[in-house]
């Protein structure tokens, strides 16, 4: 069977980063997503190669004049026929274009319409620039990563751009079609990739008020404080990970590096920390990444190799599990998550601007006569 959003039909006024990352989810799931890309973005040729924006697949793609009022009367009368639209500009940006969520309720009542920026709607930097690095540094997240005595580490972008956004996003907007089920009516969901990586702390606010966690970096049992959590690097230098956390995980780590039996401080003695973390750096660099994995991979020590992107793609268990597919060329990690009847697939590699404008208006209900005219007029490309 398809994918469980099969049938749903969403329109995308095209951004970046978090914003096509929500499509992305939701286009693997089976919906059916227009991509509305600004018609001065639209090429006259497109080439064969390999089309490597992964988070563009799954959808199709028109190009439109969003300066043209013919242009804002093409997107709204596909917000007629749709259950979502959704956008990621600063707020009052689809307001100012004639697309704001007042203009798209009265079209479509039922309309789900999404919005997600960095600071929200409201509040004193709603107006103001960021990426995702202000976003989590805001939210405590940026604060707590990275090695004690020195500064905070970016974690790509994933906390805030992809989880505290674009994921979000998406949940909210699945939320919303749910309610919408009960109801019969759309309404507004306001993604914050702010509000969004603070929910994503909720267990190290949780662990702070509970006096297990404190508020100084990189000393505490999740964030490279503890030796028995942390990566190290192997004779051939590369890395492993360990995750031992548990106490039966922990003896079975000290038996596999041969600690078992010396006389160790106890597990969760932080002062001791420190010196261990010292002896377990010693002892994984006595053996190769490849040496470690003969002896750790399948136990109970929580262990993994660290591997590359060139590496990951290709290991036994991503292999097992199809946990990375190739879409005309490109490998690509597999929709997530599973679902036991309805299957999302990948069909569908990522669309050039206004690849597919004709054939998408019309499946939209637009007629040829119509889509010629709109584009004499300049109001598509």
């Amino acid at each position: 069977m398809p994918g469980p959003l099969t049938g749903v039909k969403i329109i995308e006024l095209a951004g970046i980063g978090p914003g096509p990352f929500c499509g992305m989810m939701l286009a693997d799931m089976g919906a059916e997503l227009l991509r509305v890309d600004r018609a001065g973005g639209v090429r006259d040729t497109i080439s064969d190669g390999p089309r490597g924006d992964i988070l563009a697949r799954g959808r199709r793609s028109i190009g439109v004049d969003l300066k043209h009022p013919e242009g804002i009367e093409t997107v709204l009368r596909l917000v007629e026929k749709a259950d979502v639209i959704y956008e990621g500009f600063r707020p009052g940006v689809t307001e100012r274009l004639g697309l704001g969520p007042d203009v798209c309720l009265a079209r479509n009542p039922a309309i789900v319409y999404g919005r997600m920026t960095g600071w929200g709607q409201d509040g004193p930097l709603a107006h103001a620039a960021g990426h995702d690095i202000n976003y989590i540094a805001l939210t405590g997240a940026l604060h707590a990563i990275g090695r004690a005595g020195e500064r905070p580490v970016p974690p790509l972008n994933l906390v805030g751009d992809f989880g505290g956004g674009g994921l979000m996003l998406a949940f909210g907007i699945v939320c919303a079609l749910v309610e919408r089920g009960r109801s019969g009516k759309g309404q507004v969901v306001d993604a914050a990739m702010v509000d969004g990586a603070a929910a994503l702390m909720a267990i190290i606010y949780g662990a702070h008020q509970s006096n297990w966690w404190t508020d100084e970096r990189g000393v505490n049992m999740l964030d490279g404080g503890a030796h028995f959590y942390d990566t190290y690097e192997t004779k051939d230098r590369k890395y492993v990970s360990i995750g031992s956390i548990e106490p039966q995980f922990y003896a079975l780590l000290l038996q596999l590096t041969g600690l078992e039996g010396e006389e160790l401080p106890s597990q969760h003695d932080r002062s001791q920390w420190g010196a261990m973390r010292e002896k377990f750096t010693a002892i994984f660099k006595t053996k190769t990444r490849d040496e470690w994995c003969e002896i750790m991979d399948g136990t109970d020590i929580c262990f993994a190799p660290v591997l590359s992107l060139s590496e990951a793609p290709h290991s036994a268990h991503a292999k097992a599990r199809g946990a990375f597919q190739e879409l005309a060329g490109v490998i690509n990690p597999s929709p997530a998550p599973r679902f036991s009847r309805t299957h999302p697939e990948l069909d569908r590699p990522p669309a050039y601007p206004g690849e597919h404008t004709d054939e998408a208006l019309g499946s939209w209900g637009f007629g040829a006569d119509e889509i010629a005219a709109l584009r004499d007029r300049k109001a598509i490309a």
